[in-house]
């Protein structure tokens, strides 16, 4: 589990990491949205509309200056494409710690389309929806480092899902689907397909043979597919020591930016991505009440939400994912 912290299990923080998803999985298990995670966007999507909220898609953000009026602006994106849109205004320290903010490995990973359920030869591993491939504690802590150092290790630690075990909206009738993953170099664009589909093979004889079709994204196409994923980095930013509660810059709220009005909320602040968290905006001190800090007001249409590629006016206050 601590290697979801996507980084040398003898860090510091992983051990944080591994605790906080098992204790998660003891109390609520992990649960999985029927029809896909996307159901959960649009979910949100629509209630967001029916709040009378518009969203905009289709439209990159680059500057400030295309952004609507408001109290407040905030960033679901990481300090790099911060820097680009609002870095002029910051002030010369935030805009420092910015700049030395750091990402970590990337992920390369492939969908299947398969004929039949992945055959692991352990049942528990046939009736899982997510599965960690990487034999011993020793493999994978080697596997991780070595990943971590630039290297391609010949047998990585994959992280597995086969969701259409449980929901068969995921595939044709009688048909199954899964995905998995691996750690790579930030940036990298080797083609791990073999390596990962040798690993599940290892432990699931014939799994090659159920593939029917396969879809596959190196770092820079996981990048292409989400400006926020850096070098292929789906955590917003690397959690180590110095990452996990000063991301992304050493601040009594890591929201506020320097310059009034102006927040991030993405996964480069506390406590960080790859876990399926609520970046609560209604959370006190740490967040946005119904009180917008820095202007003291909280009327209707005061908001700005910039997710990404949009910006979206927004009345009231509300949860990221």
């Amino acid at each position: 589990m601590a290697a979801h912290a996507i980084q040398p299990l003898s860090n510091l923080t992983t051990s944080a990491i591994g605790l906080v998803l098992l204790t998660a999985g003891h109390l609520r298990g992990w649960p999985i949205p029927k029809g896909g995670s996307g159901q959960i966007a649009q979910a949100l999507a629509t209630y967001f509309q029916s709040l009378g909220g518009k969203i905009e898609t289709n439209f990159y953000v680059e500057s400030l200056q295309q952004l609507p009026s408001s109290h407040a602006v905030l960033f679901d994106i990481t300090p790099r494409q911060l820097l680009k849109i609002a870095g002029h205004t910051f002030s010369p320290l935030y805009r420092w710690q910015l700049e030395r903010y750091r990402y970590g490995m990337g992920i390369f990973k492939i969908d299947w389309a398969l004929d039949a359920p992945i055959p692991f030869t352990d049942e528990n591993c046939r009736n899982a929806g997510t599965l960690h491939l990487g034999n011993t504690l020793q493999e994978i802590t080697d596997t991780e480092k070595l990943s971590s150092q630039g290297g391609y290790p010949e047998k990585p630690f994959v992280l597995l899902a086969q969701q259409s075990q449980y929901d068969p909206s995921r595939a044709p009738e009688g048909k199954h689907t899964a995905w998995a993953y691996c750690h790579v170099p930030n940036g990298s664009t080797r083609d791990r397909t073999e390596a990962i589909e040798n690993q599940v093979e290892r432990f699931a004889p014939g799994f090659k043979d159920r593939i029917l079709a396969r879809h596959v994204m190196n770092t820079a196409q996981v990048q292409e597919h989400n400006p926020n994923y850096i070098g292929g980095d789906i955590n917003g930013g690397i959690l180590d020591i110095t990452q996990l509660f000063t991301r992304p810059a050493l601040r009594f709220s890591p929201y506020r930016t320097s310059t009034k009005g102006l927040y991030i909320c993405s996964s480069s602040t506390p406590p960080g991505g790859g876990r399926t968290w609520h970046v609560r905006l209604s959370c006190g001190p740490q967040g946005l009440t119904g009180r917008i800090p820095d202007s003291g007001k909280s009327d209707a249409n005061s908001l700005s939400v910039s997710i990404g590629r949009g910006s979206v006016p927004e009345n009231r206050c509300l949860s990221l994912l």
